[in-house]
């Protein structure tokens, strides 16, 4: 569970309702109309813009700003050094006894070609096409909520409208003039909330997982096919920590 996320939707979210209630009653900011036209409008200009599939797709991706399980790109590399270490000294099919203790897919799937004797060139090819099938994935599902936070202040503003030509066209009748005016600002304050403290947050931290989990599987990429092809340890271990900032890089052998 991501503890930044949580905080900072309770802080953006907290902060903004104690200002609401410090002025009056909460109550005074509920405007059923006023939501169905942000959150009806924007869901369905959403659903023009994309289809079904990647629409509730992108739903699913959601849960992964709050819920998900961090790879860390250190203990990565010294995973990928024991192996290598494994394999110099007793062989690539040794590695056969070592994938129950990988949990990432991916990084079976590595495995599991290396011991099936796939040439370095070959694996390095089908990892790294894996690799961008999954990026292009990541980017659209963050895509969608980027373009919803677009979608829901224009929704605000043809709210505002609405709300304008309904007061407008009841002047005479001072008790319609509140109503029309609360659609009017309301709508404005919803979309300007959705797209702001929702949609682009989760959007931005989104990309942020992707850019985390696709240097985890370059790594992994990169390990393997060193691996396959013999390379010492020492000089693979120097080019796995060229992926890694200079703070995250410990060696795995005695000076």
């Amino acid at each position: 569970m991501d503890i930044s996320t949580i905080l900072g939707a309770i802080a953006a979210f907290g902060l903004m309702l104690m200002a609401m209630m410090s002025g009056g009653s909460i109550l005074l900011f509920v405007d059923p109309p006023s939501l169905m036209i942000v959150a009806g409008g924007t869901v369905g200009s959403t659903l023009v813009h994309y289809p079904f599939k990647e629409f509730f797709r992108a739903i699913a991706v959601a849960k992964k700003t709050v819920f998900v399980k961090e790879q860390n790109p250190t203990a990565i590399i010294t995973q990928l050094i024991e192996f290598a270490n494994k394999a110099r000294k007793e062989g690539i099919l040794s590695l056969q006894g070592v994938m129950s203790q990988v949990d990432d897919p991916f990084f079976l799937k590595g495995l599991q070609m290396a011991v099936d004797g796939q040439e370095p060139e070959a694996l390095r090819e089908m990892l790294d096409r894996e690799i961008e099938y999954i990026m292009e994935r990541h980017e659209s599902g963050a895509e969608i909520f980027t373009t919803m936070a677009a979608y829901a202040p224009a929704m605000g503003m043809i709210g505002t409208l609405i709300g304008l030509v309904q007061m407008l066209q009841n002047m005479s009748d001072p008790s319609s003039i509140g109503p029309a005016m609360a659609v009017a600002l309301l709508t404005t304050f919803y979309g300007a909330v959705a797209a702001n403290i929702l949609f682009t947050p989760m959007s931005g931290k989104l990309k942020h997982r992707s850019a985390a989990e696709m240097l985890c599987k370059m790594l992994i990429a990169e390990g393997m096919s060193s691996i396959l092809a013999g390379e010492n340890p020492r000089v693979m271990e120097q080019r796995l920590h060229s992926f890694v900032p200079p703070a995250q890089r410990e060696s795995n052998f005695k000076k």
